[in-house]
C-alpha cells in the first residue's frame, strides 16, 4: 500500500541537504555495508543458485520510475484462447544470492526495508545484488520466481503457478512513457493489455469493497530562484501496474492458506472515529461527501490533480495504520486474515529486493506449488518476522515523517511572518486551540497553535508562519 512520498528535484539548497544528513545520524539508520557483507555479496553475485527452467524466450518488460536500477518485477501479458488472459510476473529471486544465516542475510534482517529519503535511499541489500546481479535489468539473464496467473474474460483468477526460472527482460519502461504509449495507441499488445487487465481488476476491487489510494507524490522543486512544494498526481498506468502486484499478492495468500503455513499482510477495519476525522477533513477542504456515499466510493471519485483532493488523499493514508503481518503454521486461517483495504487475503511477495518479508513469502509459495514443506530456514524465521517487520516499518515511518517536516521547513524557512490561507482539518483532543491546517498553497500540512480561542474546525483560517528551520524547528503556524 502507498506511503507518503516526497522527493527533491533540482539543486536543493544546502540547509536541506545538511538537515537530511543530520537526520540519518540522529535516527542511526544503516549506512555503508560492512566489509564482510560486501565481500559475501560480491561472491554471491558471481555464483548465484541458478534454476533449471529457462523462460528467456518470453519478452518481459519492467515499469519503474526513471533511473531505477533495483528492479524487482517484470511482466509479460497475453490473451488466452478462451477469451481470458495470462499474466507472467517475474519476481527477483533474492534467495539465489543470499545464503540463510550468512552475512548478507544477517544484514538484511537488521535493515528490514529499503529506506527512502528525499535525496536518496538506503538499500536493503548491497547494490551488487539489488542493483546488479539480482535486478531484472534489460538484456540481463536473471533467476526469478516466475508466476503464471490465468484470468478469465472478466479478470478473475482461475489458475496460479509459481516456480523458479531464468528470464531476460527486454525493455525498461517508466510510468510516463507507458502512459504516453497507451494513450496514443502505439503500445504493442503485451503492454496494451496492462490497461485492459488493470481496468478489469479495478472493477473487481470495487465489487469486493477494496480501496486503492492514488496518493500523490510531494515534490520540492526549484523555481524562480526559490523552492515550491507541489503534488504530482499518479497516472492511470501507475494504478494498472499496481493491480498486477495486488493480483499476485492475493494469489500468494491463497497458496499459503491452502498449504497451511504462511505469512499474511493484514489490516483491521478502520474505527469509526478515524472515518469521522476524515469527514471533518473533507469538509475543511471543500470536498462534498454526502452521508449516503461510502468512503470507498468517495476516494474513487477524487482527482489527485486537484490540490484539495491531493491533500485529502494524503490524509486518507491514516486509515492504513494498524497494518501488520500475521503468521500461521498450523493449517488454520489466522484471525484477522483479511487486509481491509484490499478486501481480500493478501501478502507482500513482489518486492524482495526492497522488503525482507517478500523473500520468505516467495519461498513459501514455491514450496506450496511443489507440494513440499517450507525450507527449514524459512520455517525457523517465520515466528519472528512480524515483530522484525513492525520494527522496520516504525523506523521507515519515522524517516518519512521527519523528512516531510524537514522539507516543509526548508521550503518555508525564508517566509516566517507571512500569512497564508488554510483550512482547519483537525483539533487536538484536549486543547481545541491546537490543531492541524492544510495550506492552500504551497502543499503543506502543519500544526497551528497559539490562538486565544478554539480553532474553527472545518473552516477556512488565515494563519501566520511563526517558525520554520530545517533540522531544528518544524513549520508552525498561529492564527493570523
Amino acid at each position: 500500500m502507498p506511503r507518503r512520498q516526497m522527493r527533491v528535484t533540482g539543486a536543493a539548497e544546502a540547509p536541506l541537504r545538511a538537515a537530511l544528513r543530520a537526520l540519518r545520524t540522529e535516527l542511526d539508520v544503516p549506512d555503508a555495508f560492512p566489509p564482510a557483507v560486501l565481500a559475501e555479496a560480491e561472491a554471491a553475485a558471481k555464483t548465484p543458485r541458478l534454476p533449471g527452467r529457462d523462460a528467456t524466450d518470453l519478452p518481459f518488460f519492467t515499469i519503474d520510475p526513471p533511473g531505477s536500477t533495483d528492479l524487482d518485477q517484470a511482466m509479460h501479458l497475453t490473451r488466452r484462447a478462451d477469451g481470458g488472459y495470462r499474466v507472467h510476473y517475474a519476481i527477483a529471486d533474492v534467495a539465489a544470492f543470499v545464503a540463510p544465516g550468512g552475512a548478507v542475510d544477517a544484514e538484511a534482517h537488521r535493515r528490514v526495508l529499503t529506506l527512502y529519503f528525499p535525496d536518496g535511499r538506503i538499500p536493503l541489500h548491497p547494490p551488487v545484488i539489488s542493483e546488479g546481479a539480482a535486478s531484472l535489468l534489460p538484456g540481463q539473464t536473471a533467476p526469478v520466481l516466475l508466476w503464471r496467473i490465468d484470468l478469465d474474460a472478466e479478470g478473475r483468477r482461475v489458475a496460479t503457478d509459481v516456480h523458479r526460472a531464468l528470464v531476460r527482460s527486454r525493455a525498461r519502461l517508466d510510468y510516463a512513457g507507458v502512459q504516453q504509449q497507451l494513450d496514443a495507441g502505439t503500445a504493442e499488445e503485451p503492454l496494451a493489455l496492462l490497461r485492459e487487465i488493470g481496468t478489469l481488476r479495478e472493477r473487481l476491487e470495487v465489487e469486493r469493497g477494496g480501496i486503492s489510494l492514488n496518493v500523490p507524490e510531494q515534490e520540492i522543486v526549484e523555481r524562480d530562484h526559490g523552492y515550491e512544494l507541489e503534488y504530482r498526481a499518479p497516472r492511470p498506468a501507475d494504478a494498472w501496474n499496481a493491480q498486477i502486484s495486488l493480483l499476485t499478492g492475493a494469489a500468494a495468500a491463497d497458496l499459503m492458506t491452502a498449504a497451511g503455513t504462511g505469512i499474511l499482510r493484514t489490516l483491521p477495519t478502520a474505527p469509526d472515529g478515524a472515518v469521522a476525522r476524515l469527514r471533518r477533513s473533507a469538509k475543511a477542504l471543500g470536498i462534498d461527501w454526502p452521508h449516503h456515499v461510502s468512503y470507498a466510493a468517495l476516494v474513487r471519485s477524487l482527482d489527485p490533480r486537484d490540490t484539495r483532493h491531493a491533500a485529502f488523499l494524503q490524509d486518507c493514508t491514516t486509515l492504513l495504520r494498524g497494518a501488520g503481518y500475521t503468521v500461521f503454521t498450523d493449517g488454520k486461517t489466522p484471525v484477522p486474515a483479511v487486509h481491509a483495504a484490499v478486501a481480500d487475503e493478501y501478502t507482500h511477495c513482489t518486492a524482495p529486493l526492497r522488503r525482507l518479508v517478500d523473500r520468505y513469502a516467495g519461498e513459501l509459495c514455491v514450496a506450496a506449488v511443489a507440494g513440499e514443506g517450507p525450507p527449514e530456514w524459512v520455517r525457523a524465521a517465520l515466528p519472528g518476522l512480524p515483530q522484525r517487520m513492525a520494527e522496520g516499518s516504525r523506523r521507515a515511518g519515522t524517516v518519512e515523517r521527519e523528512c516531510v517536516d524537514i522539507v516543509e521547513a526548508a521550503l518555508l524557512k525564508d517566509r516566517v511572518g507571512e500569512v497564508f490561507d488554510a483550512y482547519v482539518v483537525d483539533l487536538h483532543d484536549r486543547d481545541p486551540s491546537i490543531g492541524t491546517v492544510h495550506l492552500e498553497d504551497p502543499a503543506v500540512v502543519a500544526r497551528v497553535e497559539g490562538g486565544p480561542r478554539p480553532l474553527p474546525l472545518g473552516e477556512r483560517l488565515r494563519v501566520r508562519l511563526t517558525q520554520a528551520d530545517p533540522g531544528r524547528a518544524k513549520a508552525l503556524f498561529a492564527p493570523a
